[in-house]
């Protein structure tokens, strides 16, 4: 059975931890309890395919933004989470991206953007169109959800292990000193 290390990343109250949780114990959790830090393991089937997911559940307040050097440097998938009722929250989600670009140093990253809290569409602040823009500029797939509802978060988490089955990141390339090449 294949395991996958998914690091799930976005600003303070976005519903990184609903949106896990809800995929997890299928459990929607009402009160905002800023994370820390917070690992699950879930098995999961995706196109027939038994699989482990570690997910990383990650703080989104900058008092522990560097921490997310290691988590991204561990992490083999990425979910991006902002919320669509906080246009802030879709700004803060950019540096995200290119702080695992940079850490990686691969550009085509097994990542998605989530637009999640779709069941507050009356309270919207960032249009659908804005998430897919943002999505079709990096290369990743675009997904709305809803932890509350359970809308699209069993399919979030099929999708990253799709990502990672199909986006293939380079090997570290050890470097051959030149003083070991024989003349």
């Amino acid at each position: 059975m294949k395991e996958y290390k998914v690091v799930v990343l976005g600003s303070g109250g976005v519903g990184k931890s609903a949106l896990t949780v809800q995929f997890v114990t299928g459990t929607f959790i009402e009160k905002y309890d800023p994370t820390i830090e917070d690992f699950y393991r879930k098995e999961i089937e995706v196109d027939s395919s038994p699989s482990v997911l570690e997910i990383l559940d990650t703080a989104g307040t900058e008092l522990f933004a560097s921490m997310r050097d290691l988590y991204i440097k561990n992490g083999q998938g990425f979910i991006l989470v902002y919320s669509l009722v906080n246009q802030q929250s879709f700004q803060d989600i950019r540096p995200m991206r290119d702080q695992i670009v940079r850490v990686k140093r691969f550009e085509k990253v097994p990542l998605i953007l989530v637009g999640n809290k779709v069941d507050l569409e009356s309270e919207r602040e960032v249009a659908g169109s804005d998430g897919r823009a943002l999505a079709q500029e990096w290369g990743c797939p675009f997904i709305e959800t809803s932890a509350k509802s359970k809308s699209m978060v069993d399919e979030l988490f099929a999708e990253i292990v799709r990502q990672m089955n199909y986006t293939t990141l380079p090997e570290k390339q050890e470097q051959c000193c030149t003083a070991c090449v024989v003349q």
